[in-house]
């Protein structure tokens, strides 16, 4: 039996493991895809404290290789349900394997929702980005298209609109639905256009590489935009129904829990981009991480 098991390998994940090995606690982290989650799209972070320059592969690489020095284990497996047995927790997965601990971190970030589009995850990070804090610096005086129109894409649009030479805004609904007050700030920028009621059909490349998007109006005309980049901003996708039983949701999917990091099971807590928050950047995720783990460490030394 384990310590503390961990679902999930980003941010939030592997700094849970860190943290619950360095206070003595064995630790397992289990990630279904690859370790680092969503900064491995991100072709280089700077803004991460203490680090001038680095990708997310080597910030997911360094973290993973930390852990395991400290001694944590993982596997790759979908974790399919947590079952609460009281002073433990078995972990299932849908390749058949169960495993036992004594508390569990939930920390299964977020993953952006997509266009839908061909060639679309093979232009993730190299043409297709979703964080302007980011990758905004990528584009400093070219010309970007930002897929959205709520507060998030307006969001994004106005930091980018600081950057690049010009914003192009692509919303496929007849108006923007972000707030009023956004609008104001983002559309009174001269370098700012906005297309409503448009439809993104096709991904633009030349020699591999993105140059642009083709559009359709609502009368089907299409119309070619040339651009460096595109800012995908329709929404986040969170993966937690296989565990409501354990922990609330908010109405968008999210863990109802605030930075405590508890929920409503003794000996689950939740981190990362899957908590209800207002800000999701790897330094707020590896937050999580450290609350979440401390806590879980607390509550085994409680329990006895």
């Amino acid at each position: 039996m384990y310590d503390i098991i961990v679902v999930g390998g980003g941010p939030a994940g592997m700094t849970a493991a860190l943290y619950a090995q360095r206070n003595g606690k064995s630790a397992l982290v289990i990630e279904k895809a690859g370790f680092g989650g969503q900064i491995t799209h991100s072709p280089k972070v700077e803004n991460f404290p203490s680090r001038l320059t680095m990708s997310g592969n080597e910030f997911a690489d360094e973290l993973f290789s930390q852990i395991l020095e400290q001694g944590a284990e993982f596997e790759i497996e979908t974790v399919s349900s947590i079952e609460d047995k009281g002073s433990y927790k078995v972990v299932s997965t849908e390749e058949g394997s169960k495993f036992e601990g004594k508390a569990v971190i939930i920390a299964t970030g977020v993953k952006h929702r997509m266009l839908g589009l061909e060639g679309e995850n093979e232009l993730v990070g190299e043409g297709i980005s979703f964080c302007a804090v980011c990758d905004g610096d990528f584009y400093k005086n070219k010309v970007v298209c930002v897929a959205g129109g709520g507060n998030s894409a307006l969001q994004e649009a106005i930091l980018l609109s600081d950057k690049c030479s010009k914003v192009i805004m692509l919303q496929d609904m007849p108006y923007f639905t972000g707030e009023q007050r956004l609008q104001d700030v983002l559309f009174a920028r001269d370098n700012v256009e906005a297309h409503t009621g448009v439809k993104i059909e096709k991904l633009l490349t030349e020699n591999n590489e993105f140059c642009g998007v083709e559009i359709k109006n609502t009368e089907g005309e299409t119309k070619r935009i040339d651009a460096d980049g595109l800012f995908v901003a329709i929404g986040l996708v969170p993966e937690n129904e296989p565990f409501k039983d354990l922990a609330e949701l908010n109405d968008y999917g999210y863990f109802d829990s605030n930075e405590s990091c508890l929920t409503k099971t003794p000996g689950v807590f939740v981190a990362g981009d899957c908590r209800s928050k207002q800000i999701r950047q790897i330094t707020t995720a590896a937050a999580d991480g450290t609350i979440a783990a401390l806590a879980a460490c607390n509550y085994i030394n409680q329990a006895g």
